[in-house]
């Protein structure tokens, strides 16, 4: 586990003369560096699950454990961030042994701070899982998002990528890259027990307030069915005062939290995976899709980027164009209960063997420079 747990703010608590800081005595086996704390989708899933599922003693360094590092948040934790800012590049300073850099390590650097971290590291891995270089859009660009990415993979002795898409770009940048697909833990999610369908259909989405974007552009397909079945759309993440307008009055939302998200999917007779085929999206690691799957839920998707062989290992439905998004769900709606188990019991099989943490443990241990 992490030996600070609750962020930054927490602490090494290993001294500063550990193997670590290279002198040769007892330490952590794994320091991490990420800008988000727990909160954060990419740091619980890319980082926190695998050090909790390996049992890993790590020292975990966390920007100011922030959610997310948009402007407002920013701006609204300013005192932590300017405190958090002063010990990330104190500590892209010191050596460690074996480094695990997310994403990134500072909003305000241009990637001096992750080089810095990276090449002091005996063994620096850099691990992301979005289309950084491709996130230049208004407030993020002042944030040179695309430049410490390209920056981190540049430097860093091995690049774990979420896809083939990222790997692929990052190989232009480096000689060691592996890709290591977001996993889960197939035994934290309940499955379905029936596949019947009670009036009215319950179509499940899970995302953040970023991602939710990505069902508003299906809003119109998502009405339509409403119309014709008088589905219901589940929303699993953040609350919102104001609904897009062609989905006010069909939504039903529940706040994602790690005690109840996995009850709240089952409940789901199908599982929405929306995306657009902009250069950011092609860089999504379909991590919605595996817990979709787990939970034995049909899924009907967009094909894009790693949602594409996703789709296929768990016998999704594979929507091309924005135009066939309701005649692919009232498909789904209209299929008998022993399809769409099938096709759930496809999922949930498929899951174990493509995404878990069982099946890419060893690659992510000999990534990281901890194969025993």
């Amino acid at each position: 586990m992490c030996g600070a747990a609750s962020g930054w703010i927490g602490v090494t608590t290993h001294p500063l003369s550990s193997p670590e800081h290279g002198d040769g005595s007892s330490g952590p086996q794994l320091t991490t560096v990420s800008i988000y704390g727990n909160r954060g989708p990419s740091t619980r899933v890319r980082v926190q699950d695998w050090i909790d599922h390996l049992g890993l003693d790590a020292d975990c360094r966390n920007y100011a454990s922030l959610a997310n590092a948009g402007f407002s948040t920013i701006r609204k934790h300013f005192a932590s961030v300017l405190a958090a800012e002063v010990r990330t590049r104190r500590l892209s300073g010191v050596t460690h042994q074996r480094l695990l850099l997310s994403r990134e390590a500072s909003p305000f650097s241009r990637g001096e701070v992750e080089t810095g971290l990276l090449r002091r590291a005996t063994h620096g891995i850099y691990d992301f899982d979005d289309a950084l270089f491709e996130d230049v859009v208004g407030w993020r660009r002042i944030l040179a998002k695309d430049v410490k990415c390209r920056a981190s993979v540049s430097v860093a002795d091995v690049v774990i990528a979420g896809n083939d898409y990222l790997a692929n770009w990052a190989s232009a940048y480096n000689s060691d890259v592996r890709v290591i697909p977001s996993c889960i833990e197939p035994a934290a999610y309940r499955v379905k027990r029936t596949w019947d369908i009670q009036a009215p259909p319950r179509l499940v989405w899970l995302g953040s307030g970023a991602t939710e974007m990505y069902v508003e552009q299906i809003a119109p397909a998502l009405r339509e069915v409403n119309r014709l079945t008088g589905a219901r759309l589940v929303l699993i993440g953040p609350r919102r005062d104001v609904e897009h307008p062609l989905l006010e009055g069909i939504v039903d939302r529940q706040p994602w939290s790690t005690e109840t998200f996995a009850d709240d999917l089952v409940t789901g007779d199908i599982a929405l995976a929306p995306l657009d085929y902009t250069p950011y999206s092609k860089g999504k690691c379909a991590y919605k899709l595996l817990q979709y799957a787990a939970s034995g839920v049909p899924i009907v998707g967009s094909p894009v980027g790693a949602n594409g062989p996703a789709l296929a290992h768990f016998g999704g439905t594979a929507v091309e164009h924005p135009n066939d998004w309701v005649d692919a769900l009232m498909a789904m709606i209209g299929a008998s209960s022993e399809t769409r188990k099938a096709i759930g019991k496809t999922g949930v099989d498929a899951v174990r063997k493509h995404y878990s943490f069982a099946a890419w443990a060893p690659a992510w241990q000999n990534a990281t420079g901890l194969s025993s």
